[in-house]
C-alpha cells in the first residue's frame, strides 16, 4: 500500500466510516450488474439510469421536476429550471464519451464538460460576451452564479492552484477505491466553484466519469445524482460543508454520503430493472 505521503486519496480510506461505505457500496453495485434483466437489457437499463441521474442532478441545481416531464420535455429554453434541466441531460449524454481523455487530462474535461453545461450559451444565445467565461476557469474579479452554494468563494489564484493539484493526484495514479476518488473530485469542484456557472452540474457528471471510467460502474447504471436528491439538499449542502472544511470527520462524513447516493442509487436501478422484468414476463 502506498504512503499518505505518496498516495495521500489512499489515505482517505482510514478515515471513519469510510472503509464500511466503500465495501457497502461494491457490494451494492455488484447486485445491480447481478440482476438477470443486465444479461439482456442492460442499454435500457443504462438509458433509463441516464435520465433519472440527470433529473436528480437537475433537482438538486434547483430544477426539481417530475421525471415524466423530463422524459416528455424536448424543448429546452435558454433560461430558468428549462435550462437545467437540458443542461443536465446534455452532461450525462457527454460524460460517457470522455473516459479515454480524463485519463490523460482531467482539466481538460472539466473545460469540456463546462461548455456542454452552457451549450445555450456557446452557440451566442446568451448576452453579449458571456461566451468568453464558458469553458474556462474564472479569472480574478469573475464571479459565479450557483446560487445553491452558500461557502465562501475562493479566489482564483486558489482556485487554479488546487485544480492543478487535483489534475496532478489524479494523473499519478492512486490505490485508493473509486468511491474515494469520485467524492473527493465531486467536493473538491464544489468548494472551488472554478466556472462562473453550472458547477453543481459539472462536479456531479465529473463524479460519474469517474464511477465508470475506474470500473465501479462501467456501464453507468447506478445514478448517484438520484441517490443525492433523495437525500435532500440540506444533507447534501451540509455533507459539502464538512468536507470543505477539511477536518477528518468533515471529509469522511463526504465520501459516506456519496456512497449513501450510489446506494440509493443502485436501489433505483434495482426498481427499473424489477420493472422491465416484469414487462418482459
Amino acid at each position: 500500500m502506498s504512503s499518505a505521503t505518496t498516495d495521500p486519496l489512499s489515505a482517505l480510506v482510514a478515515l471513519p466510516g469510510v472503509a464500511d461505505s466503500v465495501d457497502a457500496v461494491r457490494k451494492a453495485v455488484d447486485r445491480a450488474y447481478g440482476h438477470r434483466v443486465m444479461r439482456r437489457r442492460s442499454h435500457e437499463v443504462t438509458a433509463e439510469a441516464a435520465l433519472r441521474g440527470a433529473r436528480g442532478s437537475a433537482a438538486l441545481a434547483g430544477a426539481d421536476w417530475a421525471l415524466e416531464e423530463v422524459r416528455r420535455r424536448t424543448d429546452f429554453g435558454a433560461q430558468g429550471e428549462p435550462r437545467t434541466v437540458g443542461a443536465a441531460l446534455r452532461l450525462t449524454a457527454e460524460a460517457g464519451q470522455l473516459l479515454s481523455v480524463w485519463r490523460q487530462s482531467p482539466l481538460r474535461v472539466l473545460a469540456r464538460l463546462h461548455l456542454v453545461a452552457a451549450g445555450d450559451v456557446a452557440r451566442g444565445e446568451s448576452v453579449a460576451g458571456e461566451t468568453d467565461v464558458v469553458g474556462r476557469p474564472r479569472l480574478a474579479g469573475e464571479g459565479v452564479d450557483e446560487p445553491l452554494i452558500e461557502l465562501p468563494l475562493p479566489d482564483a489564484d486558489e482556485v487554479a492552484g488546487r485544480l492543478d493539484g487535483l489534475a496532478r493526484l489524479l494523473l499519478a495514479g492512486t490505490e485508493a477505491p473509486a468511491l474515494v476518488v469520485a467524492a473527493v473530485v465531486h467536493g473538491e469542484l464544489l468548494a472551488l466553484r472554478p466556472f462562473g456557472s453550472h458547477n453543481g452540474l459539472v462536479a456531479r457528471a465529473a463524479e460519474r466519469v469517474v464511477l465508470v471510467g475506474s470500473g465501479l460502474d462501467p456501464k453507468s447504471i447506478c445514478p448517484a445524482e438520484v441517490g443525492y436528491a433523495e437525500q435532500g439538499r440540506a444533507e447534501y449542502v451540509g455533507a459539502l460543508e464538512g468536507y470543505a472544511s477539511g477536518t477528518p470527520e468533515g471529509v469522511a462524513a463526504w465520501i459516506v454520503h456519496c456512497g449513501r447516493a450510489v446506494e440509493l442509487g443502485v436501489r433505483e436501478t434495482t426498481a427499473v430493472c424489477e420493472a422491465l422484468q416484469r414487462g418482459a414476463a
